[in-house]
């Protein structure tokens, strides 16, 4: 694999820390800024909407500046974001910090899995994006569950300031590995770039993507109050427990990347939300068990991020078809579909919480995966459909010039 293509992995490692650290925080930074466990939940959905908002209207005003450039601003802009949030006196300037950093990552992954694709032969072009994002199941490996400690024993505060370091050495990274000669296609025009919302196909993509991630995220944003309080792991055990989910995601990352080269993107992602939904199920039983709930926890993770790869191909093939001359801004819409469903599921969670309790954004979290399920029949339905209409028209495109003859 090329290394710009590691160098992009680095920065998706330091860009997935400081996304999914929150998630083992929540019960620490609730207590020191005197806030409850739904409010404190609103830094992982408001930090999602920095992406989303970021990704498709930030890769559009930014589709002129060389690629390198780009990298190298956004992951300077994540790093003051993550200095802010070191330094927030309160709930109000930390949910800033944390819009701030989320305005960089909806970016960067927007131009990163393009530039992915970019860099190796098309049949490879999934494990690529997956290799990618292979930085953000890393952090959860390891960026995820050292922030945890270290909020843990020196204060929340500590952790951002060790992600700011992070964020410096991906620039490093990007700085010294990136070539400065990256292709990417001329920008869209503007009618061209909201033309690409005027697409059924691609909003069905993107719904895909906010329901399988809303369901994810009903759960998720609240793993480390459930381990605590439902399961009865003390608070220090959780980092450990968010290790052994980060190494199955990590496996289960590698192997949706290959699941949709080898088998295409829809018949992937059917059987991935069919077990996502299955797992989350499966833990709305188990949590009260310490080891029924770790088991639970590690075939989650298998699942839980599998299908990064294949929507973002399936997306960026649908966009060359539907909307060829936007394929960057589709992309970004993606992130942005991907981002609206962790705001969505981590405010749905929140409710969910407040109003009847921990346990149930689990299997809660499963329905709304099993619309994502539903919606990918329709779509592998309308291909279907549409490779049909098309094989039934190429014997009378073939016939027409000789009956003209």
């Amino acid at each position: 694999m090329p290394i710009a293509l590691l160098a992009l992995t680095l920065s998706a490692f330091a860009i997935g820390t400081t996304e999914f650290v929150i998630v083992g925080l929540i019960p620490t930074i609730a207590a020191d800024l005197g806030v409850d466990i739904p409010s404190a939940g609103l830094l992982v959905s408001l930090y999602a909407l920095g992406v989303a908002v970021g990704a498709p209207l930030l890769t559009a005003l930014t589709g002129k500046m060389p690629r390198k450039l780009l990298l190298l601003g956004l992951m300077l802009l994540f790093t003051a974001g993550n200095l802010l949030a070191w330094q927030a006196p309160g709930y109000e300037s930390l949910i800033i910090a944390r819009i701030v950093t989320g305005l960089a990552h909806g970016v960067f992954f927007s131009i990163g899995s393009t530039i992915a694709t970019s860099l190796v032969p098309k049949e490879k072009a999934a494990s690529a994006i997956a290799i990618m994002f292979t930085g953000l199941t890393v952090a959860l490996v390891t960026g995820v569950p050292l922030g945890t400690f270290i909020g843990q024993h020196f204060g929340w505060r500590e952790t951002f300031l060790a992600v700011s370091a992070l964020g410096v050495i991906a620039f490093i990274g990007s700085l010294l590995f990136v070539p400065r000669n990256i292709q990417h296609s001329p920008p869209a025009s503007l009618l061209t770039q909201l033309a690409v919302l005027k697409q059924p196909r691609l909003l069905l993509v993107y719904a895909m993507t906010a329901l399988g991630y809303g369901g994810t995220f009903t759960a998720f944003t609240f793993l480390a109050p459930i381990l605590q309080d439902i399961s009865g792991f003390s608070a220090g055990s959780v980092s450990l427990v968010l290790l052994v989910y980060g190494v199955s995601v990590a496996v289960g990352n590698i192997w949706g990347g290959k699941l949709a080269d080898q088998r295409g993107p829809i018949s992937a992602l059917k059987l991935i939300f069919a077990l996502l939904a299955g797992v989350l199920l499966l833990l709305s039983v188990t949590a009260s068990n310490p080891w029924l709930a770790l088991g639970t926890v590690l075939l989650w993770g298998a699942v839980a991020f599998g299908n990064v790869p294949g929507l973002q191909l399936y997306v960026v093939r649908q966009a060359e078809h539907f909307s060829p001359q936007a394929v960057e801004v589709a992309s970004g819409l993606n992130i942005a579909a991907f981002n609206l469903g962790i705001a969505g599921g981590a405010w749905l969670g929140g409710q969910i919480v407040a109003d009847i309790g921990l346990i149930h954004t689990a299997w809660i979290g499963a329905l709304v995966v099993l619309g994502a399920l539903a919606l990918t029949f329709w779509s592998g339905q309308l291909d279907r459909r549409s490779q049909d209409v098309t094989s039934s028209l190429s014997p009378v495109a073939n016939a027409a010039p000789t009956t003209a003859a």
